[in-house]
């Protein structure tokens, strides 16, 4: 286990080795917003009108694997307690992500974040009424 650790980060950091500091950044700036470290305001306008038709600001993390023409938008609103909502998207109806505050990142560290319950899930158990 640990062999195969250690030549996954050596390739990783291979990888990584052709990457610019603003490649690395980036990425690091995506991690951090989808682990709602970051404060963003999403504005959804309508491109005839030009009139806001929702805003959205906080701790919010983009959906990654959403459909065509629909948006997630997941915002942390309390210790563990979380919002999502889930817009369509039309050919008159766009949207905009603005980061509101400054974020400090490190060009020289790529960042990789492991979650407990992507490797062992949470499991419900619920029994029967009797």
């Amino acid at each position: 286990m640990k062999k195969k650790l250690a030549i996954a980060f050596i390739s990783l950091g291979i990888i990584l080795t052709g990457c610019s500091e603003a490649d690395t950044v980036s990425h690091n700036l995506s991690k951090s917003a989808d682990s709602f470290e970051v404060q963003r305001r999403v504005v959804f306008f309508n491109g005839i009108t030009d009139k806001y038709l929702l805003t959205i600001e906080g701790l919010c993390a983009l959906g990654n694997s959403d459909k065509q023409d629909r948006l997630s938008v997941t915002c942390k609103v309390g210790e563990d307690s979380y919002k999502k909502h889930y817009l369509g998207l039309s050919d008159n109806v766009s949207f905009l992500v603005e980061q509101t505050d400054a974020v400090t990142e490190d060009p020289f560290h790529y960042r990789m974040i492991f979650r407990p319950e992507a490797i062992i899930p949470d499991i419900d158990l619920q029994t029967s009424g009797n």
